[in-house]
């Protein structure tokens, strides 16, 4: 049985990624990713990481996700552009740098890597609540500080990506009413 959710799971979430790379319309792609997302939190739910699981689903599928079709649609990306094909030049670039990280993976793939200490022989789920109230601790106590400002500066950034769009669509627009060429 295991085996069926691995690949069923598997298969699911290759079809998403590859919807999020085929599809040309951004909103297809975004649900593609959230097909992704979800059938990685089932194949994380699969190996008994729960906290990773729900971690995947709560911020991954659900946030950051939601939060993607929130801008697409804000900032109409998924209207025509006109103008000269932006991925002319890119192509080439992202043959190359396919090809640079082929090789390296080739490179350093069957190669015996330091880890660090041997890891101990205690178990995972101890008298103290285990590794989700430890994690839990830690994040929201010594990092509390950090993850508030990483929130904030996300907040900010989508913020900023909203109004620079917009304005240079109010330009575009005034341009376009005057007779200016652009």
């Amino acid at each position: 049985m295991d085996a069926v959710i691995f690949y069923a799971f598997s298969a699911l979430v290759l079809t998403g990624a590859i919807g999020v790379v085929v599809f040309r319309h951004p909103v297809y792609a975004a649900l593609s990713l959230v097909t992704t997302m979800i059938a990685i939190a089932v194949l994380f739910l699969a190996q008994d990481a729960d906290l990773v699981a729900i971690v995947q689903i709560v911020v991954y599928a659900s946030a950051i996700t939601v939060l993607f079709l929130f801008v697409i649609m804000l900032l109409g990306v998924d209207q025509r552009e006109t103008g000269p094909d932006p991925r002319r030049f890119q192509r080439g670039a992202a043959y190359l740098l396919g090809a640079i990280i082929a090789a390296e993976v080739l490179l350093l793939a069957g190669r015996e890597w330091a880890i660090g200490t041997a890891p101990g022989d205690a178990p995972l789920d101890d008298a103290q609540g285990g590794n989700v109230r430890a994690v839990a601790k830690v994040l929201f106590t010594d990092y509390i500080w950090a993850v508030q400002v990483v929130s904030v500066m996300l907040v900010i950034a989508v913020v900023g990506a909203v109004v620079l769009a917009r304005r240079s669509r109010q330009i575009a627009a005034t341009r376009e009413r005057e007779g200016v060429p652009a």
